[in-house]
């Protein structure tokens, strides 16, 4: 080292550091040591994450049981009558279809998202049985929580239930009655009984609004007296007969009870008379609950019981055959297939109802109607061309394939979980679900796209059947109407008149400057609407247009060779218009004096 240039210092003066730090370290106890190793950490000056959020979009993840909680709101509160079954299959193949899970914002725990609180309950069974992991921890779809999570979550709970089991009447109708009160939360404001149906619709569970009622009056009037009995699964059938009941008794008490001073009033009794009869679902009569109803009224009023018994079931049959929709087997009005027609078995003094004499004629409600036509002749035997002959040769097939894509002006979207949803709810509610495959070449149905996609032209379901839900889609009809001209801007809807105005104080005096479309559509809009207004309408530019310049052309087309299809609406525009009318001339006839027979149908 001194050959190199460094002058090294030897001695112990030189090695004093290093000596100096071996003493210090051999001075450390074991005690000393074990407290420096357990000492505090350095402290992190920035924010600390306790932790991560969850993803933004769907994502694959593995919880455990612990992470896992059922849905506190599945409208589903008995046994699965599945369950069994279920388990059997999750013991021997494992879970098969997990369950979507998701999370509320700032909640610890995941929730089931839509559907498997049956399969999480068997897992947790599971679990504790074998103690095997494949039961305790499973691969999930976690999907974010949506802006409207809780109504989505709801909806999606009905629906797979339905698709999975389905709920008794009582569990479906605690289902909408806390989905109503969701939608009510949400809106701010009371929702009827149509506007709840279509929000319902909406969110992916179809219902119709006379169903709606009957689970409002279930919920509200039966669930207090007879819980055992609707757990039990009291079924559509004898919730209705007893609603009808209810309805039917609460009018004779009024109008029996109005000039005298009675000290029980009417929900009070037939609470506590349908209390009597919360048991055993095999043992429980309609009739008994009747006539112990009967007896306690004609007591109170001092009323014959025979005479009660009698105008009471006048009164209920009358509101049934009000209520009730035609069976789907039942030949239609003007239906262009004639049903076979088999003699009606004799009746006999005993098979006739003792109300047939003083009961009035009721009609049937309208919207089931179809047009009268003249009876068709007898049709000939099926032959192989025949689109119902049982052939099953690829030229039928394709023959009755490319018929029905005839009468398919613009397809109507549509998936098959839909579809299946709306059949078992249809089904769960005795309603005959219109099918455009089946009724394709018998009625009138003609599909056609839109915001109110159409299956059938004549049609109209119970839950439209009201004035304030005809003005909105017949103001939509005419919007997409005016929309092919490019006047959809002018379409104005309205609470009156047939719900819309053709917007046309702009226009100039000199109307013919417009394109030939475009003046028909809005002369022909303009004349449909204008003439149901309750006050006299402003003169407008349109007033001296002639419809038979235009209403041809518009229709039809023009024989110039070149401009038939520029001048005229299209195919789906034509379906929509005869939708428009319909619907027109059903609103029109609810408004003329039919109010009545159309609430008692669509609000029972």
């Amino acid at each position: 080292m001194r050959a190199l240039g460094y002058n090294v210092p030897t001695g112990t003066a030189a090695c004093a550091p290093r000596h100096r730090r071996l003493a210090t370290m051999a001075e450390l106890t074991p005690q000393d040591m074990a407290a420096k190793l357990l000492a505090d950490r350095f402290e992190r000056s920035g924010p600390v994450t306790d932790a991560l959020s969850d993803p933004i979009a769907d994502t694959p993840m593995s919880v455990t049981l612990d992470e896992l909680r059922p849905y506190d709101l599945n409208p589903r509160v008995t046994r699965n009558p599945r369950y069994d079954e279920i388990k059997a299959s999750i013991r021997e193949r494992g879970l098969d279809a997990p369950p979507a899970i998701t999370r509320r914002p700032g909640e610890p725990h995941y929730i089931i998202r839509n559907g498997g609180n049956t399969r999480l309950a068997i897992l947790r069974e599971l679990w504790s049985e074998t103690k095997d992991e494949r039961f305790f921890r499973i691969s999930c779809l976690f999907r974010p929580w949506p802006e409207r999570g809780e109504i989505i979550a709801l909806t999606g709970h009905l629906a797979e239930n339905e698709l999975h089991g389905g709920l008794s009447f009582i569990e479906r109708s605690l289902g909408i009655e806390k989905a109503r009160e969701l939608y009510e939360q949400e809106s701010g404001q009371a929702l009827t009984q149509s506007e709840l149906a279509r929000r319902l619709s909406a969110d992916g569970y179809p219902i119709a609004q006379p169903h709606v009622s009957r689970m409002q009056d279930a919920v509200r009037y039966l669930l207090p007296a007879i819980p055992t009995l609707l757990y039990g699964g009291l079924g559509r059938p004898q919730v209705e007969r007893l609603t009808a009941l209810r309805r039917a008794s609460t009018r004779i008490w009024e109008a029996r009870s109005a000039s005298k001073h009675l000290a029980v009033d009417f929900p009070a009794l037939f609470h506590d008379v349908l209390t009597l009869f919360d048991g055993d679902g095999d043992s429980f009569s309609i009739k008994r609950v009747q006539d112990e109803l009967v007896g306690h009224m004609a007591e109170l009023l001092e009323a014959d019981y025979d005479s009660l018994m009698l105008e009471i079931g006048e009164t209920e049959n009358r509101q049934r055959a009000l209520s009730s929709e035609p069976s789907p087997h039942a030949p239609q009005l003007g239906s262009t297939v004639a049903a076979p027609m088999t003699p009606p078995p004799p009746r006999t003094p005993e098979s006739t109802p003792p109300t047939a004499v003083t009961q009035p004629p009721v009609s049937q409600p309208e919207p089931q109607q179809r047009p009268e036509s003249p009876a068709p002749p007898p049709a000939p035997a099926p032959s192989p061309e025949a689109p119902g002959a049982a052939d099953d040769s690829p030229h039928a097939e394709n023959a009755h394939d490319e018929r029905m894509q005839g009468h398919i002006v613009s397809p109507a979207p549509t998936t098959e979980r839909l579809q299946a949803i709306q059949r078992l709810v249809a089904d769960q509610m005795g309603d005959a679900l219109p099918d455009f495959e089946t009724n394709v070449l018998q009625a009138i149905p003609v599909q056609a796209g839109g915001l109110y996609p159409i299956s059938d032209v004549w049609y109209i379901e119970p839950g439209l059947n009201a004035p304030d839900r005809l003005r909105v889609h017949i103001a939509q009809f005419a919007r997409e109407i005016a929309e092919e001209a490019g006047q959809a801007e002018r379409i104005e809807a309205v609470d009156d008149g047939i719900g819309f105005l053709c917007d046309i104080g702009a226009l100039s005096a000199d109307a013919q400057a417009l394109p030939l479309i475009a003046r028909a559509v809005l002369t022909l809009l303009h004349a449909l609407s204008a003439g149901y207004r309750p006050a006299a309408a402003v003169p407008t530019a349109l007033d001296n247009l002639r419809l038979t310049d235009t209403l041809g052309p518009l229709l039809q087309g023009r024989r110039d060779g070149g401009g038939a299809q520029a001048s005229r609406l299209s195919d789906t525009a034509l379906v929509k218009l005869f939708r428009l009318l319909r619907l027109a001339r059903r609103l029109l006839e609810l408004e003329a004096g039919t109010e009545s027979n159309v609430s008692t149908s669509t609000e029972p």
